[in-house]
């Protein structure tokens, strides 16, 4: 841990002392978060759910797989459920974990914990104030023109994706 800087709602910036490679330290500002899930979805008719997420910081509407902020003491699985029927009205029957990574170790120390959720059941959606949400089925065979045409540009549903890759490769 280091000197705080800066506090925020949902992160906060800390000065940590960084190992040279010559032995020393040097100040690094870090952007300290709390970890993260995504869910890649499979529906009932194989498609894959993704959203249309509103996301007005980067000033656009991204396509994306559900999901968000793991609470204090949550599990990630726990909270890759909850996520996926937040904003998509859609439950899990079963959500196996597909692997984790690191967002932007440069910057940040937020993980991202990635998730298949299968044997899905349609409920209602708890989308917050805050989100902007509309569903978007997409068949599989779609994703290679989507991410080609820069139509699918969120890092971590590319991520999800690539782990539900070789995850498949394994089952």
């Amino acid at each position: 841990m280091g000197e705080t800087r800066y506090e925020a709602e949902k992160f906060t910036v800390e000065r940590r002392e960084v190992p040279l490679r010559s032995g020393g330290t040097r100040p690094r500002d870090v952007v300290v978060t709390r970890d993260a899930v995504v869910v890649i979805p499979i529906l009932p008719d194989g498609r894959i759910l993704l959203i249309e997420n509103r996301r007005p910081l980067v000033e656009a509407t991204l396509l994306e797989a559900p999901a968000g902020t793991i609470d204090p003491g949550e599990d990630p699985a726990a909270c890759a459920a909850r996520e996926l029927e937040e904003e998509t009205g859609w439950a899990a029957g079963r959500v196996e974990p597909l692997g984790a990574f690191h967002s932007s170790p440069g910057l940040i120390t937020e993980t991202i914990h990635a998730f298949l959720a299968r044997d899905l059941t349609e409920g209602e959606r708890a989308l917050t104030e805050t989100e902007s949400i509309e569903l978007r089925p997409t068949a599989p065979e779609a994703l290679p023109d989507l991410v080609r045409d820069g139509k699918l540009r969120d890092a971590k549903t590319l991520a999800a994706l690539h782990l539900l890759e070789h995850h498949a490769e394994e089952a």
